[in-house]
C-alpha cells in the first residue's frame, strides 16, 4: 500500500504489518471493527449478534451472525494471521445450527445484542426499507445461508475447498484483510479474494445457468419415465385391437409408430402432457409423393368420415414433408395418471377405427403413386 504525496508527486510505501506484530486480538479488535463497521467487508450487512452461543448440545460461538439485504442469514468467521485448516469445516458446523432458526428467534436474538427491544425492530425496518421489512422473510427456507471468512492469509486447503463448496452452491466468500501502519496510524485494507470480485457476476450467472439445466433434466427424466410407463400400460391394450402393435416396445417418446401395410406410412399413437391423439401419418421420404397420397385421401373425405362416424382433423402441412389425419383427445393428457385408462381406450378404439376406414383409400392412394 503507498500513500500518495500530491504536492511533492511522490508514493510512498506503508509499512505492512501482522496482527501479531501489532499485538491486534481476533476478538476484541477485529471482530469489533467489522462488528461496528460491517462496510470493512464489502458487503451491506446487518450485524445481529457477536460470539453467537445459541446452539443445543454445544458450547460453540460463532465470531459474528449478520442479515443481508434478501434476508440470509450471514455466518462470519474471523482468524487473523493465518485462517487454520479448519476454518471451513468451522463455519459450516455453524450454518448447520443456524439454518433451523426461525423468524421469531432472529429478531430475538437481535434484541438481546442491542438490549432493546424497539431500537432492534427500528434497525430492522431502516435496514430494510427498501424492500418494506414486512414483505422480508427471514432466514428463508429455500434460500440459504451464507459465509464469509475473514483472515490475514488463507490456506491452500481452505481456498481449495472453498472454490468446490462454491462449484456446489454453497455461498461461501474470503476476505483476506491486511494491517497497514504508519506513523502511528493503523490501517486496514480488506480483499475479496474468492470469489474473485471481477468475474463474480459471471459466477453467479453461470450458477444460475446450471441450476436450471440440472432442474430441467431433472424434469425431462422424469417426463419420459413417466411416458415409458403409460406406453407400458397402453401397448398390451393397443395389441387386443390391432396386430400392428405387436412387436412394438415402450418408448420414451411421446409416440409410437405402428406400421400400416406401406413404407413411410404408419398409425401413430400420441401422448402429451395435457391431451392426446390417435393419428394417420405419411411420412414417406419423398415430399411430394406424401402430397400426392394425401390429395387422394382428402378427396374421399366425406366418404371416409361417414365410414369413421364422425370428422378428423386433416392437416397437408405445405411446408412440411410429413402430412396427417388426427382424432383428438383434449380432456387428460400424461400429467393426469389416473385418467390414463381413460386415455388408452380413447387411443386404441379411434386407432382401430382409422385402420378400417383407410385401408382401402390408402392402398388405392398409394397405388396411384405407383403408376405415376
Amino acid at each position: 500500500m503507498f500513500l500518495i504525496d500530491m504536492q511533492n508527486k511522490k508514493a510512498v510505501s506503508v509499512e505492512k504489518k501482522s496482527f501479531s506484530e501489532l499485538r491486534l486480538s481476533e476478538r476484541y479488535d477485529l471482530q469489533e471493527w467489522i462488528a461496528n463497521y460491517p462496510d470493512i467487508l464489502g458487503q451491506n450487512l446487518l450485524i445481529i449478534q457477536k460470539e453467537f452461543d445459541g446452539f443445543q448440545d454445544t458450547s460453540e460461538r460463532l465470531d459474528l451472525l449478520a442479515l443481508d439485504k434478501n434476508g440470509k442469514l450471514v455466518i462470519i468467521e474471523n482468524k487473523l494471521d493465518d485462517s487454520g485448516k479448519d476454518v471451513v469445516w468451522q463455519a459450516l458446523k455453524y450454518v448447520s445450527y443456524c439454518a433451523t432458526l426461525k423468524e421469531r428467534e432472529i429478531v430475538d436474538i437481535y434484541k438481546q445484542y442491542l438490549g432493546d427491544g424497539d431500537l432492534a425492530l427500528k434497525k430492522l425496518t431502516e435496514f430494510y426499507a427498501e424492500q418494506d421489512y414486512e414483505n422480508i422473510k427471514l432466514n428463508p427456507a429455500d434460500g440459504g445461508q451464507r459465509i464469509i471468512l475473514v483472515a490475514a492469509n488463507f490456506r491452500k486447503e481452505v481456498t481449495s475447498t472453498v472454490l468446490w463448496l462454491r462449484d456446489h452452491d454453497i455461498d461461501i466468500t474470503c476476505i483476506k484483510v491486511t494491517p497497514y501502519q504508519d506513523e502511528g496510524k493503523l490501517y486496514l485494507y480488506a480483499e475479496q479474494i474468492l470469489p474473485i470480485q471481477d468475474i463474480g457476476d459471471f459466477q453467479i450467472r453461470l450458477t444460475a445457468k446450471k441450476q436450471e439445466e440440472a432442474i430441467l433434466s431433472k424434469e425431462e427424466a422424469t417426463r419420459h419415465n413417466s411416458i415409458n410407463r403409460f406406453w407400458e400400460k397402453a401397448l398390451p391394450v393397443l395389441r387386443t385391437k390391432a396386430s400392428i402393435y405387436n412387436n412394438i416396445s415402450p418408448s420414451r417418446d411421446n409416440w409410437l409408430s405402428g406400421t400400416s401395410g406401406h413404407s413411410g406410412i404408419a398409425f401413430c399413437p400420441f401422448i402429451k402432457t395435457d391431451c392426446a391423439r390417435a393419428e394417420l401419418r405419411i411420412m414417406t421420404s419423398d415430399k411430394d409423393k406424401n402430397k400426392s397420397i394425401y390429395h387422394e385421401l382428402i378427396d374421399k373425405k366425406n366418404e371416409i368420415e361417414s365410414a369413421f362416424g364422425g370428422e378428423l382433423d386433416w392437416h397437408e402441412l405445405p411446408d412440411n414433408k410429413v402430412s396427417k389425419v388426427c382424432v383428438h383427445f383434449t380432456r387428460y393428457g400424461l400429467k393426469d395418471e389416473e385418467h390414463w385408462d381413460e386415455i388408452i381406450l380413447f387411443l386404441a378404439d379411434n386407432l382401430t377405427k382409422l385402420i378400417t376406414v383407410f385401408n382401402e383409400p390408402l392402398a388405392s392412394a398409394v397405388k396411384a403413386q405407383t403408376h405415376n
